[in-house]
């Protein structure tokens, strides 16, 4: 006995797949699909930081980022954290500022 797929295989399967589906929902189905598809390739390109602008690329094979295998050293806090940290600090005056006339016209009423 052969273990692969005979070509009769493949058409009592598409058959198969007809009578359960129906001839006019494939066409809707294949289309979904692709759709589906094309969302999750744009997905996980947004994940990876890949952007390609043409569709020429889009067909070129895509070549995989290899991690280092170096390990993760916490740094000190850097100038980012600085930046939030003073972000932070100029919300909280801004807080302030916005609550004192708030203050003043309840008192003055």
């Amino acid at each position: 006995m052969l273990n692969g797929l005979q070509p009769w295989h493949l058409i009592i399967l598409v058959l198969v797949v007809v009578l359960l589906f129906g001839a006019k929902r494939l066409p809707d189905a294949a289309r979904s699909i692709g759709k589906s598809m094309k969302i999750f390739k744009a997905e996980t390109k947004d994940l990876t930081g890949e952007h390609k602008a043409t569709a020429a690329e889009d067909a070129e094979p895509v070549e995989t980022k290899q991690i280092p295998a170096t390990p993760v050293v916490p740094a000190a806090p850097s100038a980012t954290d600085q930046q939030v940290a003073d972000l932070q600090r100029q919300l909280d005056e801004l807080k302030k500022q916005q609550q004192a006339p708030a203050a003043e016209q309840k008192n003055a009423s």
